[in-house]
């Protein structure tokens, strides 16, 4: 995923990729947009709604409903800690609870400085790895609560 950005431009150069489309294309013109500035923005959905003659509120309403879209923007490091079953029953709660305190953010959030942000996941399809967390994409394998000390402090030294 592209990192976000501070001033978003390309929401223009989007919609223009799909004049006169209609709302059936609300869900893929949204995902390129989050796709492009990370999260999508206040500013992003109007335009949409603009751009597919629709009102502001019934995009909102459909990118709510989704999990997949953001409203804020991602850290540096975006954490994905899986909750699925088998990461539930082998600790996923624990290793989730042990990395909101050592980011000192909940779940759902991005820290201040724009470096971490916490997302739960209902499943990220690596059940033989349980728990596993993803950090920008790479996995990191049956993670306890001293590996998430490891992996924030490593995270911490890139910076």
């Amino acid at each position: 995923m592209t990192q976000p950005t501070k001033e978003f431009t390309g929401c223009a150069a989007i919609l223009e990729k799909h004049p006169g489309e209609g709302r059936d294309s609300l869900i893929p013109i949204l995902q390129e947009i989050q796709e492009a500035q990370g999260y999508l923005s206040e500013k992003a959905i109007v335009e949409v709604g603009k751009h597919l003659k629709l009102p502001t509120s019934k995009i909102y309403g459909v990118a709510t409903f989704y999990n997949q879209f953001r409203f804020q923007p991602v850290g540096k490091y975006h954490i994905q800690v899986c909750r699925g079953t088998a990461c539930h029953v082998l600790g996923s709660l624990t290793v989730l609870e042990e990395l909101e305190k050592e980011l000192k953010i909940k779940k759902g959030s991005t820290s201040k400085d724009g470096m971490f942000s916490i997302e739960v996941v209902a499943c990220i399809g690596a059940c033989g790895l349980a728990p596993v967390i993803s950090v920008n994409g790479e996995f990191h394998a049956k993670v306890t609560p001293l590996k998430i000390k490891e992996i924030v402090n490593e995270l911490k030294n890139n910076v």
